[in-house]
């Protein structure tokens, strides 16, 4: 263990899934197999998470219905509308959503995120999917999905446009002059007048600057692609890591590629997932884990399993390894980072499909770490300290208990050790959370600080609590 001695602190999002991020989470008797579509559910999950003082909480997305619905809870709130929601619910804690390039237009989502921004009081953020897979493009009217490259050569015009929007008020385009008759002032409204590859954008957005300027921008893709999209664009990065060393090695290569794009690396945060399955001692803790891999039906799994390797309906023996003929990632054009991580972890570890399965069913190939509140600590501040993350994203394998285990019993280790804020303290926005600035208008000599927009920067966020 190193030095405790740092200023630095953990960031800390809560990825919330439904019943939990095992798969047999909602198979466990005190679970609610219907909480999924339960708004009070992801309500009790928030102000948990606030409790914990974590920085944000992120729900994740897909234009499609995943698989059979035979095997867990399936179907999702829409993520946007679920977040403005628990905007009304919470005072601090940041609200991340999915939302696809692929699937969406620049001009719509730009006006909603702008909107989350302004009813949170400036904690919105946007985790940028190009989305993989021939279903969801079927949805939208494709006969397959475009290409990985074509995906994300969409998604970069697309944050460009959306830059142009957010930044197309200034800050103080509202005038407010009751005496003169004038609003707002029209010199300052910039139409986007965007006429690129993908999309063609004219006007201005309908919706003022926003407390932020734009959201936090998240990215989760970690092929080599991803890893160049988000060293252009991404504040926060949330990314699958099985090792220490293939963290470190993630991480290096990130804030190198980010310094290349000729970013300030130390604005950019990486943020491996974890999912933690607590117990008084690590005996216990395992048997809870046990107790959920109990639960897997491994139909199910194979089924997922076998779509992820682009294999052929039942190819997979439960009680073999994985074929030694499978495509490399280059041949891939879905999720092709998650796919050598799958395969690695088997071969590294040599498992069984039945094996891998078990390993997946918690996390889909995040660390799965089932231990004491101190291993977990132990294990989060090695990680932290050895340049292999800058916070991480908490995954709960059985929620709500897995959440309240976390804020009960880890939290307060994380806080003894400095490593982790005790309050909240007056920085506001998701920003600034994240130790980022405010985005300087592009058309403004000067950016004025937020609290100098009084349009906007006295918006509080609606409250029932």
């Amino acid at each position: 263990m190193t030095s405790r001695g740092t200023s630095r602190q953990l960031h800390l999002n809560a990825f919330l899934m439904n019943t939990g991020h095992h798969e047999a989470s909602w198979r466990l008797p005190e679970s609610d197999p219907y909480a999924h579509v339960e708004l009070a559910h992801y309500v009790g999950l928030a102000r948990i998470a606030e409790l914990g003082t974590f920085d944000s909480l992120f729900l994740a997305d897909s234009p499609q219905l995943w698989g059979s619905v035979a095997q867990r809870p399936a179907g999702a709130l829409e993520p946007l509308t679920l977040l403005t929601a628990l905007a009304t619910a919470t005072e601090h804690i940041g609200l991340i959503a999915t939302a696809s390039t692929s699937y969406n237009s620049p001009y719509n989502l730009a006006r909603r995120f702008a909107s989350l921004d302004i009813i949170s009081g400036g904690r919105a953020g946007w985790n940028i999917v190009t989305t993989a897979g021939g279903e969801a493009a079927r949805n939208f009217g494709l006969e397959d999905e475009p290409a990985h490259a074509d995906r994300y050569a969409r998604a970069a015009e697309f944050l460009d446009v959306s830059f142009k929007l957010w930044d197309s008020w200034e800050d103080d385009a509202i005038v407010a002059d009751k005496a003169a008759g004038v609003w707002g002032d029209d010199t300052k409204i910039h139409p986007a007048r965007h006429k690129g590859t993908y999309f063609g954008v004219e006007g201005a957005l309908n919706v003022p600057r926003s407390p932020q300027g734009r959201p936090l921008l998240v990215q989760a893709g970690s092929s080599e692609d991803g890893r160049r999209f988000a060293a252009r664009y991404a504040e926060a990065v949330f990314t699958a890591q099985q090792t220490l060393a293939d963290a470190q090695a993630f991480y290096a290569d990130l804030k190198s590629l980010t310094a290349a794009a000729g970013r300030d690396p130390d604005r950019i945060r990486v943020l491996p997932g974890i999912v933690p399955v607590l117990g008084s001692t690590e005996a216990e803790a395992r048997a809870g884990e046990q107790v959920l891999e109990d639960h897997i039906v491994h139909e199910h799994g194979r089924a997922r399993l076998e779509n992820l390797l682009h294999l052929e309906p039942g190819t997979l023996d439960l009680d073999a390894g994985l074929p030694s003929d499978l495509p490399p990632e280059s041949a891939i054009e879905g999720a092709k980072s998650r796919y050598t991580l799958v395969v690695e972890l088997a071969r590294r570890e040599r498992l069984t499909v039945r094996q891998l399965i078990g390993r997946l069913g918690g996390g889909r190939g995040h660390l799965t770490f089932a231990g004491t509140p101190e291993q977990v600590a132990d294990a989060m501040e090695t990680w932290f300290t050895h340049g292999a993350a800058d916070g991480f994203n908490i995954m709960p394998a059985l929620l709500p208990s897995g959440l309240e285990a976390f804020v009960e019993h880890v939290v307060p280790i994380l806080r003894s050790r400095g490593l982790l804020r005790t309050e909240y303290g007056p920085r506001r926005t998701l920003r600034a959370r994240y130790g980022l600035p405010r985005p300087a208008n592009r058309y403004s000599s000067s950016t004025p600080a937020l609290a100098s927009t009084p349009a906007l920067a006295s918006t509080p966020a609606l409250a029932t609590h």
